[in-house]
């Protein structure tokens, strides 16, 4: 009589016959376990394992590599999000508008502020507390028959926020992008709020502007064709003096200089462990100054 041959089960599916082993550990696995390698088959474990081995690509400056610039894209929704908003409410625009210090009147009108007003009156903005203003002012846009450009407001700073904002993510990574944004958009406002309290003003253009700066540093810092670059920077540079007459210049140059300061600390920070502690300790000092000096201002004010 024969012996009965030994029968070989998948090592997850003990019921399940299987004459296949994974290439790396050499256990049995049926077909819903097999994983495709370059040689054979594996398990899920093994395939797991060797994920975690595999060091991801990393940008120059730190960050994690990303085929699809989903800041840029969330980024553009929020904004097109809240300008349709502001056609069906437009009371939004007045509600979130960056404004450092105004008043409102008995008849629910805006006036000049003034640290002594008479009784009736309230004040309204930053200098009251609204806080929030600061950022939410930077999704605002011109409703479409309103002001200088109208409807061109928004487009032309989403177009501009298409062209630079998938190139800079794509060299500085999700996070490091959207913080770059996110102060240089800050930074806009504290500068409105600092020269032109009184003012207000909405519009990504202050973040645009921080987000240009970066492109100009990350160029120099990856040895691109400067003809091209340093011609951008002369229209936007040369936007920047138009402005002045016709949006707030302000929060322009704001932006500018608060991505330049962000953009320089990603792109030369030592390239070790140090990295990325220097790069976030950079971040926070400006927020921090942005901060100390959104409260000066505001003291000033009252």
């Amino acid at each position: 009589m024969e012996p009965e041959s030994a029968v070989t089960t998948c090592y997850r599916h003990p019921k399940v016959e299987s004459y296949v082993s994974c290439t790396r550990c050499e256990r049995f696995i049926c077909p819903d376990c097999m994983r495709e390698a370059s040689v054979g088959h594996q398990c899920p474990e093994c395939v797991r394992e060797g994920a975690r081995s595999i060091r991801r690509a990393r940008t120059v400056v730190g960050g994690r590599v990303s085929a699809v610039p989903m800041v840029t894209y969330v980024l553009i929704g929020l904004n097109v999000l809240a300008y349709l908003g502001e056609l069906v409410r437009p009371a939004l625009v007045d509600r979130f508008e960056m404004l450092g210090a105004a008043l409102t009147g008995p008849d629910g009108g805006l006036y000049v502020w003034s640290s002594s007003y008479p009784a009736g009156f309230h004040p309204r903005g930053v200098v009251d507390g609204e806080w929030y203003r600061l950022l939410t002012g930077a999704f605002l846009h011109m409703p479409a028959t309103e002001g200088t450009f109208g409807i061109l407001h928004i487009v032309m700073n989403m177009v501009s926020l298409w062209n630079l904002g998938r190139v800079v993510e794509s060299q500085l990574g999700r996070i490091r992008y959207l913080a770059l944004y996110l102060l240089s958009a800050l930074g806009g406002s504290v500068l409105v709020l600092l020269i032109a309290p009184d003012t207000p003003t909405v519009g990504a253009s202050g973040a645009i502007f921080g987000v240009g700066a970066a492109y100009y540093v990350m160029a120099r810092r990856l040895g691109a064709d400067m003809n091209a670059v340093n011609r951008f920077m002369a229209g936007l540079l040369l936007w920047l003096v138009i402005s002045a007459g016709l949006t707030s210049w302000q929060g322009h140059l704001g932006g500018l200089l608060a991505g330049a300061v962000v953009t320089v600390a990603y792109a030369y920070a030592p390239r070790d462990g140090r990295r990325p502690w220097i790069q976030a300790g950079v971040c926070l000092a400006l927020l921090a100054l942005l901060v100390v000096l959104v409260v000066g201002k505001v003291g000033a004010l009252a």
